[in-house]
C-alpha cells in the first residue's frame, strides 16, 4: 500500500485529468445548447441555464468549506505537533518536518478543493451526454 501522501497526489492528479478533460466538453455542449435556443428557449433550456449558475455557486461553496476545512485541520495538527516532547521542538529536524507538514497541508488543502468542481464536471458530462447535446 502507497503512503497516504502519495495516494493524494494520485488523487489530485485523477481530479485535476477529469477536470481538464470533463470542462471544455460541458462548455461545448452548453454553447451548442444556448445557440440552438436562441431567443425562445424551451423549459428544458431554461432549466439547464437555471442550473449552470446555481451549480457554480454551490460548487464554489462546497469547494471553500472543504478548504477551510483542510485547512482547519492541518493548523490543529501543526498546534499538537508543537506540544508533544519538547525535545523535539529543540531538535534540529524541526524545520524539516514543517517543511514536510506545509506541503502535505498545501496537497490536503488543493485536494479537497479540487474534488468537488471535479466531481460535478464528470457529473455534468454523464448527464449532457445522454440528453443529446
Amino acid at each position: 500500500m502507497s503512503p497516504p501522501h502519495r495516494r493524494r497526489n494520485q488523487t489530485i492528479a485523477r481530479d485535476s485529468y477529469a477536470l481538464l478533460l470533463a470542462a471544455p466538453e460541458v462548455v461545448a455542449r452548453r454553447a451548442l445548447r444556448m445557440w440552438l435556443a436562441c431567443e425562445t428557449p424551451a423549459r428544458r433550456d431554461r432549466a439547464e441555464f437555471h442550473r449552470m449558475s446555481t451549480e457554480k455557486i454551490a460548487a464554489f461553496h462546497e469547494s471553500w468549506n472543504a478548504m477551510f476545512l483542510a485547512m482547519y485541520r492541518a493548523n490543529l495538527q501543526l498546534a499538537e505537533s508543537m506540544w508533544w516532547p519538547w525535545s523535539m521542538v529543540m531538535s534540529r529536524r524541526m524545520p524539516a518536518r514543517l517543511s514536510a507538514h506545509g506541503g502535505r497541508a498545501v496537497a490536503a488543502v488543493l485536494g479537497a478543493g479540487l474534488a468537488p468542481i471535479s466531481r460535478r464536471a464528470v457529473a455534468n458530462v454523464k448527464r449532457l451526454r445522454r440528453t443529446g447535446l
